[in-house]
């Protein structure tokens, strides 16, 4: 695991995502198509407007993302598949495939079988992702389960997650956080052949000691990383704060 701390959120950002497409480049020297995990929330936002300005062929490039909430429609200023349209997938044209999960299925069950189905189609090149205030991975909240093998999962989100969205004014309330969503699973992360974690603001630095100096314990699901053979870890220095190096 190798650990890059910026003076800034946007120096953050961009060394993330110059990391996470050199990694992209080299994926595709050596094969015809390649597949990429993209993350949302506002961790996100500066390596995502880096990442989508970079010279890379997206006609040979399909993404995945981590997760979503239930029951909660596309339309949604909260919508983790209309977040991915304005940021990423609608500055794509040529992007060979986008795979969103269907939080508003009519049938969650179903959608989780058809995200499992097509996952396993593809060996994952590079993922990029945050942690939550809680620690969590995705939506893998206390205590994240890290022996399913299944790729998507349903999953509830606890109180601790569920006011982090509140408190990043995606809601106007806590009552109307959904209680449920469907999230890629800890094992489908951690098969990525590259882990990118964009992780700024001072609210993260809890989770980024626990994480990254604590034990690997699902009471803490991102210390799981420190396992990944290629985890690159980007702070800015209020995330980084309580850490002891």
């Amino acid at each position: 695991m190798k650990i890059t701390v910026s003076e800034n959120k946007q120096a953050l950002g961009k060394l993330a995502a110059q990391s996470g497409i050199h990694a992209i480049l080299e994926a595709l020297a050596k094969k015809p198509r390649i597949a990429i995990i993209l993350a949302t929330g506002a961790s996100q936002f500066e390596m995502l407007e880096n990442l989508t300005g970079a010279d890379i062929d997206w006609s040979r490039v399909t993404i995945f993302h981590l997760d979503e909430y239930i029951g909660l429609p596309e339309d949604h200023k909260a919508s983790f598949r209309r977040y991915l349209h304005e940021r990423v997938v609608d500055k794509l044209p040529s992007l060979y495939r986008f795979v969103g999960v269907n939080g508003s299925a009519d049938n969650i069950g179903n959608e989780i079988e058809r995200l499992n189905r097509l996952i396993r189609e593809q060996e994952i090149d590079v993922c990029f992702a945050g942690i939550g205030e809680n620690a969590h991975l995705a939506f893998n909240d206390p205590p994240a389960d890290f022996t399913t093998t299944e790729p998507f999962l349903q999953v509830t989100l606890d109180e601790a997650c569920r006011q982090q969205q509140l408190g990043e004014k995606w809601f106007n309330s806590l009552e109307e956080v959904p209680t449920q969503a469907i999230s890629m699973s800890i094992q489908q992360i951690m098969r990525s052949g590259v882990l990118i974690l964009s992780i700024p603001d001072r609210r993260k630095a809890q989770a980024v000691k626990m994480a990254f100096e604590g034990p690997v314990d699902n009471s803490v699901p991102a210390s799981i990383v420190q396992q990944h053979p290629d985890c690159r870890v980007f702070l800015d220095t209020e995330s980084a704060s309580l850490l002891s190096e």
